[in-house]
């Protein structure tokens, strides 16, 4: 049994806590987060017990493995220092693939991905590090998603889709093949993106236009 920590207590925190039941062999032993209000309540039975100046402690006692429980929406970075902050911590990051996610045996997965439930993965996609593949999205043949992006419900990439560091796929957007989304872009919800998308930029529409 693999005693894991969470980093964030947000609501992305139950998905994952759910999946790791699912997937069996883990105990999870709590979640750490800056917002006092939530220290002493519990998340799916998972006690939160306070803040991140507790992560020492926990490695301490023999907890060596966590999982980042904080999503992201507009702006990866809280939950890039996380990830960043877990690994200094020496933590190593589990993998929170939910059973009925559907994976290609060719596809390379990163380390702390969150791959959800009715998600599909074909083959020779390569996911980066940290990466949420949310539920019901789509991630087809050849596309290759880097660090810290968040592929959101439903959302749907084309063949051989290049996502960029950082990067937000709204809720059913859809991306065409081939098309490149730069660093630090958000593809609002239910766009359709016909071109490449250059970085820090965010689309909308359809066919998506910049709005920023």
């Amino acid at each position: 049994m693999t005693k894991v920590v969470g980093f964030g207590a947000g609501g992305h925190a139950r998905v994952v806590i759910d999946i790791l039941k699912m997937i069996g062999g883990f105990e999870i032993v709590g979640l750490l987060d800056q917002d006092q209000s939530l220290w002493g309540s519990e998340i799916l039975g998972v006690l939160v017990l306070g803040d991140d100046s507790q992560r020492e402690q926990l490695y301490q006692r023999g907890i060596h493995s966590a999982f980042i429980g904080l999503g992201s929406i507009k702006n990866a970075e809280p939950r890039r220092r996380l990830y960043d902050a877990a690994l200094a911590a020496g933590f190593s990051l589990v993998r929170a693939i939910h059973p009925r996610a559907i994976v290609s045996e060719s596809a390379i997965i990163g380390d702390g991905p969150m791959i959800m439930a009715g998600a599909i993965i074909n083959p020779a996609a390569r996911i980066g590090n940290n990466v949420i593949i949310n539920t019901g999205a789509i991630v087809e043949h050849d596309c290759v998603i880097a660090d810290h992006s968040h592929v959101a419900t439903g959302a749907q990439l084309a063949g051989a889709v290049r996502i960029g560091e950082s990067v937000h796929v709204g809720l059913g957007a859809s991306i065409r093949e081939g098309i490149s989304i730069g660093n630090g872009s958000i593809v609002g919800a239910g766009a359709v993106v016909i071109e490449d998308v250059p970085e820090r930029t965010v689309v909308a529409g359809v066919p998506a236009r910049v709005l920023n």
